[in-house]
């Protein structure tokens, strides 16, 4: 299942999506959200939560879809490229995992108390979340997430839907709840035509036609191909340098079509992407 522009989009919508997906986690006094790349390594961090008053934690979080050895290391890679960044700032990580057999061996500790690094297992706590705020429209929105079977999520599907449309919260924060309970629906029934998702929900509204899913699956085409186009140039030309890089990052979907098109005629990387002091187009 796709996580990351959802993950992205969810924490946006506020300190509550923060609190439920943390197990329980507030941010104490006014934070800003973003999804930043730490120069360096330009390594991206799918949360940072960066607070007003100096004094308090700065969070870096990054949620976890599947098992993969170097979670924590590449977590403490991002905190020490930001922390080498702004020294004088107390950097807490937190490894958000869908199960908590997701959780790497190494290094050894890092679940301590006195770890840096915070873990939080959605299979343990979402259904700690459902069953005390089941009309808590940020738990419903994960719920696609840890529901074991397909048919337990479709019988409770538009209850979710209806925890999310009836909640008491900013229009704007309610629409990108829809957004991601959406996506992360038609993840999850990839067998159903979207006519089949809207009856289950009731949806007069095709899923494609929202704003949020459009936006989502963009950045998803536009991630795939950024991951397709740099390693074909990594094959053809070498390692590419941390300009190249992050020009790739920045390009629209049609700019990296056209890199794509061309890889197997460009001579060398300047050639097909421009030189460095170029202003990319």
């Amino acid at each position: 299942m796709k996580t990351d522009q959802p993950i992205y989009l969810y924490l946006s919508a506020g300190p509550e999506a923060f609190r439920v997906l943390t197990g329980g986690l507030t941010l104490d006094g006014h934070y800003r959200f973003a999804s930043i790349t730490v120069k360096g390594l330009e390594r991206r961090l799918d949360g940072l939560f960066e607070p007003a008053d100096p004094d308090r934690p700065v969070y870096a979080l990054e949620f976890q879809g599947q098992a993969k050895d170097a979670t924590f290391y590449n977590l403490l890679t991002k905190m020490g490229l930001y922390g080498e960044r702004q020294p004088r700032r107390d950097v807490q990580g937190i490894a958000v995992f869908l199960r908590s057999a997701d959780a790497p061996d190494f290094p050894r500790r890092i679940a301590g108390a006195d770890s840096p690094i915070r873990s939080v297992f959605l299979d343990q706590v979402l259904p700690d979340w459902l069953a005390r705020e089941p009309d808590n429209p940020y738990v419903a929105v994960l719920a696609p997430l840890v529901i074991a079977t397909d048919a337990e999520l479709r019988e409770r599907a538009p209850t979710l839907w209806q925890s999310v449309q009836t909640a008491a919260v900013p229009e704007s924060e309610r629409k990108t709840l829809a957004d991601v309970l959406l996506f992360w629906l038609m993840e999850r029934f990839r067998t159903l035509t979207k006519t089949e998702v809207m009856q289950m929900l009731n949806l007069l509204t095709s899923i494609e036609d929202t704003s949020g899913y459009r936006a989502i699956k963009e950045l998803g085409i536009a991630e795939g191909k950024e991951e397709d186009l740099t390693r074909l140039l990594a094959r053809r030309f070498g390692p590419l340098p941390a300009w190249a890089a992050a020009r790739i990052a920045a390009a629209p979907i049609a700019q990296l079509d056209a890199w794509l098109d061309g890889i197997l005629d460009a001579p060398s990387l300047i050639d097909l992407i421009g030189a460095e002091t170029a202003t990319p187009h």
